[in-house]
């Protein structure tokens, strides 16, 4: 009776894995048919209002596409009275690929999990022929996945070389491709929190790579409270601060007491994998990163100039995180975008 119900669950399974493949086909159908019943008309209200709250986070390819797609609804071309340049590749922005490869990789870890607690259950009542079946049931979705992430990370790669390749006569248009797309990831927080970069979609993100028990993080959290005074002072100016700890042998336990301790008013996110700290190329403690609000890094490396508090000979303290923040939110460019950092090197696993 116990393996009949083992393989009612796992047929339940393959089902659910099977639907969302379903799913996504018919949404594809319904967006085709919204756009051709829309196609000769113009925005609607409710269209509009979701445009101007959408617009300032948009890339200038989503913007470039928009413009595309309301020229074919009013049935003409917009005159040109500029020379002409070579259009961008078309097909979707490597944030696109970023956040397919993301999704993917989760949806994959959860249901790897959730095989694996089936085969679990059916060990335990000694469900021979079922625990055979979910081997290669297991096996089988875990090469389909690295297939399918193979192919979107070889997409992201030839449109991201196709966009570095191409001539572009926009002005500032060097600069912004020179700002890498931030790795997208989603992590634990030492509380219980599941803490994922897409959310902050708009936000500008600063991300912290932390170790407390290094003696240059040390200083800057027993003597000027350089990173707690940075997050709170930004804190209502659309910036996030996160920490992270990429330490192998740190505990749960430890990072809760120290999180207590300096009553710390952002999370410290577990990433003892390393995995988070790798896709950033992480080096020391603490390693700084600027992620702006359209998902690219603006600014990575040193906090300050100043190691355990000692500034060079003849030169005044900066803060080079205090710095740009100060001039993203006045509109400025930032003028120092790499430093290389200073600290303990990150003990990856």
């Amino acid at each position: 009776m116990k393996k009949y119900l083992i393989l009612t669950i796992v047929t339940v399974m393959v089902l659910l894995l099977v639907s969302p493949l379903l799913g996504q086909d018919e949404s594809r159908e319904r967006s085709r048919t919204v756009e051709r019943s829309g196609s000769s008309g113009i925005l609607t209200p409710e269209e509009r209002q979701k445009l101007r709250e959408k617009w300032p986070t948009m890339s200038e390819e989503e913007r470039e596409e928009f413009r595309k797609q309301m020229r074919e609804r009013m049935g003409v071309m917009r005159p040109s009275t500029t020379p002409t340049r070579p259009m961008p590749p078309s097909g979707p922005s490597p944030r696109v690929f970023e956040r397919q490869i993301e999704n993917l990789k989760q949806k994959h870890e959860e249901t790897i999990n959730e095989l694996k607690a089936i085969r679990e259950l059916a060990v335990k009542e000694k469900a021979r022929l079922t625990t055979e079946r979910l081997d290669k049931l297991i096996n089988k979705h875990q090469t389909e996945y690295e297939e399918n992430l193979r192919t979107l990370e070889q997409r992201r790669d030839r449109f991201e070389k196709m966009r570095r390749e191409r001539p572009d006569m926009r002005p500032g248009a060097e600069e912004r491709e020179a700002a890498r797309p931030a790795p997208p990831f989603t992590l634990k927080s030492f509380d219980g929190k599941t803490i994922r970069l897409s959310e902050y979609r708009g936000k500008t993100v600063v991300l912290e790579w932390l170790n407390f028990e290094c003696p240059f993080v040390k200083y800057h959290y027993d003597k000027p409270k350089t990173m707690i005074k940075l997050a709170n002072k930004y804190k209502d100016k659309n910036v996030v601060w996160l920490a992270v700890n990429s330490t192998n042998h740190t505990t749960p336990e430890a990072n809760k007491e120290f999180a207590e301790q300096q009553k710390l008013p952002y999370p410290i996110l577990d990433d003892r994998s390393g995995r988070v700290g790798h896709a950033y190329e992480a080096k020391t403690t603490p390693h700084m990163y600027i992620i702006n609000p359209r998902g690219r890094i603006v600014y990575e490396g040193a906090i300050d100039n100043a190691p355990l508090g000692k500034t060079p000979e003849g030169k005044d303290l900066v803060n080079y995180i205090d710095k740009a923040l100060g001039e993203m939110i006045t509109g400025k460019m930032i003028s120092t975008k790499n430093i290389e950092p200073y600290g303990c090197t990150v003990k990856y696993p």
